[in-house]
């Protein structure tokens, strides 16, 4: 299927686009907040897959992909970081709407942060040399350190909606590593990672959407609360 990226990433995206319109969701109006947040986590993220792509780390099936690149990137892969952050950062904000009292508490917060870390500490003793494992591990390691720390509520309201959200995403990354079609959309080489997959999918991709979420969520949430600031101080002064 020639357009299979680009039709995963549309269909990730439609619904929650569509829904971002609900009277009580009201999510368009977190779209100064989210895209600017989008935008930030790209700069780093789609430098990362350029540096990969180039180096041969990873790769794409040009039977899946339209063809047009960007950055020697195909268009579909810079929409992934469009698409797939909206429609996961849409699913928390409804989450959190339709089921507010989904948040793990300091204790609970607490221990998934000391075992996510401890646990990629662990493995990147073992395969600091794999080049995949150690970027995407140290940034996430790092994250999750500096959240922990300064935004400790909202690591404890984002953990719980990720769970969730992991699901499907590992569905599409499924797909995307070759799960329910003929070959790969994105291959890997698997010298750069640990090579333990879950079912197609290198283990690694899980912490690599918990980080690129995460900052997405981080990101959205300090400029909301910049803005309600900014706005308060005005008042104040008027």
């Amino acid at each position: 299927m020639k357009y299979l990226y680009l039709y995963l990433n549309i269909g990730s995206f439609i619904i929650p686009f569509l829904f971002s319109f609900h009277p009580k969701l009201q999510f368009y109006k977190k779209w100064k907040y989210l895209f600017p947040a989008i935008g930030i986590m790209m700069a780093f993220y789609i430098s990362w897959d350029i540096i990969f792509t180039n180096a041969g780390f990873w790769g794409f099936n040009d039977t899946y992909i339209s063809g047009y690149k960007l950055l020697n990137l195909p268009i579909e892969e810079w929409l992934f970081f469009i698409c797939i952050p909206y429609a996961c950062l849409f699913t928390l904000h409804s989450l959190s709407y339709l089921l507010p009292k989904m948040v793990f508490n300091k204790q609970n917060t607490s221990i998934i942060h000391a075992t996510l870390v401890t646990t990629m500490i662990i493995c990147l003793w073992f395969y600091f040399d794999r080049w995949y494992t150690l970027i995407n591990f140290t940034y996430t390691i790092i994250l999750l350190g500096l959240v922990y720390n300064k935004m400790p509520k909202k690591l404890g309201q984002f953990l719980p909606t990720f769970l969730i959200i992991l699901l499907p995403f590992l569905l599409i990354n499924g797909v995307l590593t070759g799960s329910f079609i003929e070959n790969q959309v994105v291959w890997y080489d698997n010298t750069e990672n640990m090579g333990i997959r879950i079912f197609t999918i290198p283990v690694e991709d899980a912490m690599y959407a918990l980080g690129m979420l995460l900052t997405v969520y981080v990101l959205m949430e300090f400029f909301e609360a910049r803005n309600l600031k900014s706005n308060k101080i005005s008042e104040v002064k008027n």
